[in-house]
């Protein structure tokens, strides 16, 4: 029964996501496209790799975590005024990714795919840490909780407890947890 809660995390996502994309498009949340760009891509790879291993209903939040970011990433050009200026850092943060892409497509594991779409991941989220921490005001939080939500869905929907089960959706909470930690601090420690 509880791998249906996967279902009310992606719809939970989704909602958190449509309010940042409305943001975006008003020009009050600035997106960093370099992230949210290889968050809509890294998912897929996981997806592929743990489907491979026989995961089911805990790889429904991994998917959503690719399809929002997508929406967000398309949404950012609505608004010329909604983007965050990239820099160096960004495009070194992204070169990153997208090398941890290229080792795993080297192995062809997908435990290793798992592994290294979590270290692309997570170096793609490089550029929206130092953004959410520096100017916590570009930033919807609401993406983000939701975003966590999603992902403790998909723990809540494990069978067996292996890396390929459980491995993303965990990265993933944690990672939404930080990031809404580093938009929402202000306002909890005042």
């Amino acid at each position: 029964m509880l791998r249906y809660l996967v279902l009310v995390g992606a719809v939970v996502n989704i909602a958190g996501v449509w309010g940042y994309i409305h943001d975006t498009v008003a020009g009050k949340t600035k997106p960093n496209r370099v992230t949210w760009l290889m968050w809509s891509v890294i998912p897929a790879i996981a997806v592929a790799a743990s489907i491979s291993k026989g995961v089911t209903w805990a790889v429904v939040p991994v998917a959503f975590a690719g399809l929002a970011p997508l929406l967000v990433f398309v949404a950012s050009f609505a608004n010329r005024n909604a983007y965050w200026k990239l820099s160096a850092f960004d495009y070194f943060c992204g070169a990153l990714s997208l090398a941890a892409l290229v080792f795993w497509a080297l192995t062809k594991d997908p435990i290793v795919a798992i592994g290294f779409s979590i270290a692309s991941d997570w170096c793609a989220s490089w550029p929206t840490y130092a953004k959410s921490w520096t100017s916590p005001e570009t930033e919807s939080g609401i993406a983000y909780t939701t975003g966590a939500f999603n992902a403790f869905t998909g723990l809540l929907a494990v069978h067996s407890w292996t890396f390929p089960e459980y491995g993303f959706p965990l990265y993933l909470m944690i990672n939404s947890l930080l990031i809404s930690f580093f938009v929402y601090r202000k306002r909890i420690f005042r």
